[in-house]
């Protein structure tokens, strides 16, 4: 019966310690302002054309004439592209408070970030090109977040439409701002790419923790109940067949990179496990070393994987 206290005890400290912080975070309080490029294109004129371009000129190409951006906006497809946007994003009101939730963590997290300029285009469906950031803009493709079951998205295997909904807006561009954040000596093994992604998913654990872990990681509930079920079998898998430092460049493929399922070449689970699970692990360890050392985000992301997984003491859930 102590012991359960004690353990109550502690869930309630770290339950108040957490809900403090996101209240010092909060009162960051960044304002963004969305820059509707998507509509300005969609209504301009061949007369308003050379304003646009002044005040966007990172969005046209020098290399084709006013004729090409103006035939392109008046092309039926382009026209539909529009309206479809438009119906999906007559508001963007619930995602620009996420983003600018975002934006107060990462200020609080890395003191020098600047807040961009928010720019939202159209982007002929590009879904592996969603959001581009930089130092002075994001730039947000929202006809890539249409929802999953848009007809525009029928030629996309299932595994990538999943994650093509507004509620990953946010969750995108906190995978892109990771990167400008993480460094990582090129990655050789399975456990350089595991470390990696671990590190991507903690990032977002810091600064989107008001999205839920499957959305963090693009999973469905399903799929994650299925990797915390399966973690220790996983993970014994990956050891005894010596993965963990193998440089094997098929591992990726079956373990880190977007797929249907994960491929231990066992039909039983292949059938059932979803895609990435080499990630997962990965965000697991992680997160077991920053429980088990005195380390801040901004250090642990440049730390090797040998490292980390060293002074993880992870054990995974049985």
């Amino acid at each position: 019966m102590k012991l359960l206290m004690v353990f109550v005890l502690a869930a309630m400290i770290s339950c108040k310690t957490e809900d403090a912080l996101e209240n010092e975070i909060a009162q960051i309080n960044t304002d963004i302002k969305v820059e509707r490029f998507d509509r300005l294109f969609a209504k301009v004129t061949p007369e308003g054309l050379e304003n646009l371009k002044s005040d966007y000129p990172f969005m046209f190409s020098n290399r084709y004439p006013d004729e090409f951006w103006i035939e392109k906006k008046s092309d039926s497809l382009q026209i539909e592209l529009f309206n479809e946007v438009h119906k999906s994003f007559a508001s963007f009101e619930t995602s620009e408070f996420e983003i600018e939730s975002l934006f107060n963590h990462l200020k609080y997290y890395f003191p020098e970030f600047k807040t961009p300029r928010l720019i939202t285009v159209t982007n002929d469906v590009d879904y592996r090109n969603r959001v581009i950031v930089t130092d002075t803009i994001a730039v947000i493709a929202l006809d890539a977040y249409l929802g999953t079951d848009h007809k525009f998205y029928g030629s996309i295997p299932t595994y990538l439409r999943k994650s093509l909904n507004p509620e990953q807006i946010v969750v995108d561009l906190a995978d892109a701002y990771s990167e400008k954040y993480i460094y990582q000596a090129k990655r050789k093994s399975l456990l350089d790419e595991m470390i990696f992604f671990g590190k991507q998913l903690y990032f977002k654990d810091a600064v989107v923790p008001f999205k839920s872990e499957a959305e963090r990681i693009g999973y469905s509930q399903v799929q994650l109940d299925w990797a915390k079920t399966n973690e220790s079998y996983i993970w014994r898998y990956f050891v005894e067949r010596e993965l963990l430092y193998s440089t094997d460049s098929k591992l990726p493929t079956r373990f880190i990179n977007p797929a249907p399922f994960s491929k231990f070449y066992l039909e039983d689970i292949d059938a059932n496990s979803p895609g990435r699970v080499g990630q997962y692990i990965g965000w697991q360890i992680v997160r077991a070393y920053m429980e088990n050392n005195e380390v801040t985000l901004r250090d642990m992301l440049i730390k090797n994987s040998e490292d980390i997984f060293n002074n993880s003491k992870f054990k995974p859930k049985k």
